[in-house]
């Protein structure tokens, strides 16, 4: 990717590029690196990023962190013999998010590539940091979807407005026997944050 074409011509060396994160690494957002990279940081970035925009209902946003762990919930419930380091993956799916922020589909699709490549670089600094491949086996990645998908669909129907015709449009019809039980939660930012930091462990300990 050209950074400089993109940000216009050498304001990539002269504009500062790297964050500052909670636990006192200096993350390259542009060139990261796997050893810039902590769960901690993840796990509270990811608890105080809105989903939908924040265009939820509810006294609390509906976090990045608490879609990240429906997700991996959905993920098991679909493939419950896949092993824990691709449940490790749908929970870590969305990580980059905790930098970069959250965007809806529309603006994704109206930025471009851009986007997508500086959240690719930081989906293989993160898969990398926690024993994963830098890039996904296709067949994992489309498994993941489809759960990020189920997810979308309750949070579109529950929180978001949506009526169920219109999710089943934009995300598909979901089996109902997937998505029993599963429950859209609002709960403030640090109980989301601790949420994810333990099914974090939980996986990581079953490597």
């Amino acid at each position: 990717m050209n950074w400089s074409a993109i940000f216009g011509g050498d304001a990539v060396s002269k504009t500062r590029a790297w964050q500052r994160m909670l636990s006192g690494r200096r993350l390259d957002l542009l060139d990261p690196t796997p050893v810039d990279i902590e769960i901690e940081d993840i796990a509270h970035g990811l608890a105080f990023v809105a989903r939908w925009n924040g265009q939820t209902r509810g006294d609390f946003a509906y976090s990045v962190a608490e879609h990240s762990v429906l997700v991996e919930e959905i993920f098991r419930k679909l493939y419950p013999s896949e092993p824990v380091k691709w449940q490790m993956a749908a929970l870590l799916h969305d990580a980059p998010e905790y930098v970069i922020g959250d965007m809806i589909s529309p603006v994704k699709a109206a930025v471009g590539s851009a986007y997508g490549e500086l959240d690719d670089r930081l989906t293989a600094a993160i898969h990398i940091r926690f024993g994963l491949p830098a890039k996904l086996p296709v067949a994992v990645k489309k498994k993941i979807k489809k759960a990020d998908r189920i997810s979308a669909w309750l949070e579109a129907t529950q929180i978001a407005g949506f009526t169920v015709a219109e999710s089943n449009k934009f995300f598909g019809v979901p089996d109902p026997q997937i998505i029993e039980g599963c429950a859209i939660l609002l709960r403030p930012p640090l109980e989301a944050r601790m949420a994810f930091t333990s099914r974090f462990e939980v996986l990581l300990s079953g490597y």
